[in-house]
Order: C-alpha cells, then structure tokens, then sequence
C-alpha cells in the first residue's frame, strides 16, 4: 500500500453531502472517529474504499471522501470480500448494522470471519431495525416490546462478540458511540491489523430505541458498569479504580472483586488480546450488567495467514509454473488445427 505524501487531516474524509441521520443519532459520532481514525494510518485517500449495505449505518459511504459503495441488504460482506481479493493494495471498511449483518447478511458475515479476509468490519449494535422503522432484530434483547413484538420477543439474541469467535474470528472489539476517544483508538488499531477485524459499536437509536444501553452508559454508573481492557494491563475498573477481575476456578468463570483486605492489583487477570486460545476472549466478550462489566477494548487480536493474501501468493506460484504466459500461449495450447 503507497503511502501518502500529504498529510490528511478528519476534513480530508469528509463528503459535501449532507448527512441524514436523526439529530442526536450515534451514527454521528461513529462517522466523526472514523473521520478522525483514517489520516492515523497514512494511508493515500484514494486507497480506501468504504462498502455498506442497508440500513441507517449504511448511508455511511455518501458522507466519506472516498471510494465507497453502498450495495445491497446483507450482501456488504460478500461485496467487500471482492474488491478486496480483486484488489489487495484496498484498505476496505465495511459499514453494516446489527441487522443487515446478523439476519439476512448472517452467512457472508461469518464466512468472511472465517476465511480471514482483510476486511474492517464496523458493526452498529441498536438492537433495533432502524430504518424500517422499529422492527426487533437478531440483537434485541429478550423480551423486548416492539412493532413486530408488541408483547415482547420470545427470541433470545445473538452476542456479536460470540458470534465472531465462534466463526474463528482473530479480532473482535467493542466500544460505545458516546466515548470518540476510545472509538478512534480502536479503528486505528483495526485499520492497522492485517486479516478481518470487527468492531462492535453500541449505538443508540433515538427513535425506535432510546437509552437501549443506558444501564452501561449513563454518565454517572459507567465506570463502575464498564471496563476498558488493554493488552498486557491488569483487568481493574471502577469510578475509584477500586474493582477487578479474578477468575473463578472452581466454576471457571470470571468474578469481580474489590480491591481492599484481601485482593489486590497483582491478584487481578492480565489482559493477553494475543492468546490464541479463545477461552478467555469468549468469557471477557460475554460479560452482562449486572454481574459483570461489559468489556470494551480490543477484546481478541491474533495474526494470521488471511485469505486474500493468501489467494495473491497462490496465484504467483501457479503463473510461475505454468507454460502458458499469454492468451496466445493457451489459445495454441493442447490440440490444435489449421483450416
């Protein structure tokens, strides 16, 4: 990938077109980090191309300076995973929503995942199908009353984390449209991964779901309802720094504890993003309120082969080889005869 010569700045990304989202909308504040996020990589503007499918997020192409594409309902990730194997030297991102990813588009989704393809997923999380106007999705909570589940869904949700290492995703983290700095530290760190990353954002709908993750994000209680993992760092959180993370082993689950008498920083779980075994990313990416934070950070992070580099080098090797150079080559190949 060729580097820019010119310093981009946030403005750089920015369209002419006016953005249609709902006053208050965290759609806002995810296309502003991404804005911010992209002249991080150093990356020539015209490297990038933003893909997306349908719903509210997916109108995020029309408000980038760049390449983009907004396709069909469900299909960005087969669309995406094209242009990135037509084209390697791409830093493709992919906009897509809790239901356009994990309903009608759930298939390509998880083989994108597992095929490794050097994508950057952002996955709005509503709980809510937005623009058709407040249907429940595969991420509404159970017992959620809306327009198609007057009296409460009886369907129990998918948990996006869980879903994305179950698929054998290598990088999954998760952050929240009401902290830019932490989103922006995020997309950076996928943008600069190599294989298929995937960023869930929690993201309110003003209209159709208000306050959907209010319990973990209101101003006052998100210290205490939240932690920030960071690679290497002791699992500690809390409004005071006064709480942690300890694993349970004799039920093999993890258990929050106080700081104080008996535990201490040191007896607290150090983050490791880079264990290859998903264990603990699959417990850390679980956690509910009330019994435990919900984990934010890069949750999992692990190199690996990833298919489009992959499908590149076998292409070399087999041109290497072959005998035929040109379509003259194949077209006097085999059997032929004059007439």
């Amino acid at each position: 990938m060729i580097e820019t010569q010119n310093i981009l700045t946030p403005k750089d990304f920015k369209s002419d077109q006016e953005v249609r989202w709902c006053p208050g909308c965290g759609d806002h504040a995810i296309l502003n980090a991404i804005q911010r996020a992209l002249p991080e990589l150093g990356i020539a503007k015209e490297d990038f191309a933003i893909i997306s499918g349908i719903g509210c997020s997916s109108r995020f192409p029309y408000y980038m300076s760049t390449y983009g594409f907004h396709s069909i309902h469900g299909r960005a990730s087969a669309i995406a995973s094209g242009v990135k194997v037509a084209n390697p030297e791409l830093s493709v991102w992919q906009i897509t929503g809790d239901g356009d990813a994990m309903a009608i588009g759930g298939n390509h989704f998880i083989h994108a995942i597992r095929r490794n393809i050097d994508l950057n997923i952002i996955l709005f999380n509503n709980e809510i199908y937005g623009l058709t106007k407040g249907q429940y999705s595969p991420t509404s909570k159970f017992g959620s009353v809306t327009k198609t589940s007057p009296y409460g869904t009886v369907e129990h949700p998918f948990h996006p984390g869980e879903l994305v290492i179950g698929a054998q995703g290598k990088f999954f983290a998760r952050s929240i449209d009401n902290n830019l700095k932490l989103c922006q530290e995020i997309f950076v760190e996928a943008g600069k991964h190599h294989g298929a990353t995937v960023v869930e954002v929690l993201q309110n709908c003003v209209i159709y779901n208000d306050k959907t993750h209010a319990a973990i994000s209101d101003r006052e209680f998100k210290d205490d309802r939240q932690i920030v993992l960071r690679h290497s760092e002791p699992m500690i959180f809390g409004k005071n720094k006064d709480k942690g993370l300890i694993l349970d082993a004799e039920h093999l689950k993890l258990k929050v504890v106080e700081l104080g008498d008996k535990y201490s920083e040191k007896d607290l779980l150090v983050h490791n993003a880079k264990e290859v075994n998903p264990g603990m990313h699959l417990m850390l990416a679980n956690m509910q309120y009330p019994e435990h934070p919900v984990a934010f950070g890069i949750i999992r992070s692990i190199d690996a082969p990833t298919y489009d580099g992959s499908v590149a080098k076998q292409v070399e090797e087999v041109k290497s080889k072959s005998a035929i150079k040109s379509v003259d080559d194949l077209l006097n190949s085999g059997t032929t005869w004059k007439v």
